[in-house]
């Protein structure tokens, strides 16, 4: 085998598309013009010299930035960097004036709250805002979506041990930033340690989306039926939906903006699969599915069930799974779309199906990111604290071991 592969992936990416566009006309019989090739490879190797340097010289490059962080730390001077959050009671994290971007957030929780994870909302208001642009308990923000810990690392969020939650979405603002964390359950919190890294600009480009999270949650999912013995029953498969009714949705936006992804957490109230369902996403007023998926593994960018193997990929993945398959299975799952994200003009309705054409009824908590022009639609209302806590829920049809009612 030659050495055409490595060639290749040395080669700047520009001299790449060259190569491929002449080889392509030489197939096609087509002649350069004179000269052409001679011209070609001198601006070729002028190019290669400025990517080069482009490449070398991107993380030296000086900023014109200044650099700021909010944290925790003991006003003191001593060690105890911590604060308390009790019953009812909101914490500023961030209360900052000016244009800016936040660029990374760090806490880590110690409380007595088993259920803290669901209880502890974030919420961030951009510009003086009277709305929140994030409004998620602070577990599903970070993908915790079942409210407890587990370590994964991606793109844009990572849990290092031990209970380390890190976010790098980038969070832009043009004259101010607020954000909170309130405490919506009945202990306190007694340690909640908190880094807010942003940094302050002079002004702020005027083609600039401001961040948003919502998190929703279904449980269960109202499946159409519970005549049904495996996905395969022939009143479950046979069914059609071509225009995403009934589906479970992730985000219903307005405005310009893109979407970038996801995360989803799942119990399983049935047994077999719960992922039969398709990812629909409706842009701009489309009746029918502008994007149209094959299956919510597929969505995940993962296959077949995922086997039941755990994984976690910069731009997708599956880091938390127990019993899968089963009454009780738990999933954890993410999907970001930095690489392409998802545009919209007017509108874009992110929906997935609760298996082939929502016959299940599982239990759905997700989290929608995505970046927008303001003001942006009302958000649902959140769930009670209570009626977030993940539990297995008696929904007939095929179960085994139903919980008690």
């Amino acid at each position: 085998m030659s050495d055409l592969g490595s060639d290749l992936r040395n080669t700047p990416t520009r001299r790449r598309l060259l190569g491929t566009m002449a080889a392509a006309g030489a197939m096609l019989g087509l002649n350069a013009a004179p000269g052409m090739a001679e011209g070609a490879a001198e601006g070729t190797a002028a190019s290669e010299k400025n990517e080069a340097a482009e490449d070398m010289l991107s993380l030296s490059r000086l900023r014109s930035y200044k650099t700021r962080r909010s944290s925790s730390w003991d006003r003191s001077g001593g060690n105890g960097d911590a604060r308390r959050i009790e019953p009812g009671q909101s914490l500023t994290l961030l209360d900052v004036t000016g244009a800016g971007v936040v660029t990374h957030i760090w806490f880590t929780i110690d409380s007595k709250d088993p259920n803290h994870l669901k209880n502890l909302v974030l919420r961030a208001w951009w510009d003086g805002e009277t709305t929140p642009s994030i409004e998620v308990p602070v577990g599903d923000f970070f993908g915790l979506g079942l409210g407890e810990y587990f370590t994964y690392q991606s793109e844009l969020l990572t849990v290092a041990p031990m209970k380390a939650l890190n976010a790098y979405f980038e969070m832009p603002f043009a004259s101010a930033a607020k954000i909170t964390v309130t405490n919506e359950g009945s202990p306190r919190t007694d340690n909640f340690y908190f880094a807010m890294d942003y940094v302050t600009l002079a002004s702020l480009p005027h083609d600039v989306g401001r961040f948003h999270a919502q998190y929703r949650q279904e449980a269960p999912c109202k499946g159409w039926t519970n005549d049904w013995v495996n996905n395969g029953t022939p009143l479950v498969n046979d069914k059609k939906n071509l225009n995403g009714e009934g589906n479970y949705v992730f985000l219903e936006a307005t405005g310009r903006g893109h979407f970038v992804g996801v995360t989803h957490a799942v119990i399983q109230n049935q047994n077999g699969w719960f992922g039969e369902g398709d990812d629909m996403i409706f842009i701009d007023g489309d009746a029918l599915p502008t994007i149209n998926g094959t299956g919510t593994e597929d969505y995940y960018n993962g296959a077949w069930d995922f086997w039941g193997k755990e994984f976690a990929y910069p731009h997708n993945g599956a880091p938390y799974m127990k019993d899968a398959e089963k009454v009780g299975g738990h999933y954890c799952l993410y999907r970001w779309h930095t690489e392409s994200p998802i545009t919209f003009e007017k509108s874009i309705r992110v929906t997935i199906e609760h298996g082939h054409a929502n016959h299940r009824s599982d239990n759905f908590y997700t989290v929608a990111y995505w970046y927008q022009t303001e003001p942006h639609a009302p958000f649902p209302a959140l769930p009670k604290p209570e009626d977030r806590v993940p539990r297995l829920i008696a929904v007939g049809g095929p179960t085994t071991n139903p919980p008690k009612k």
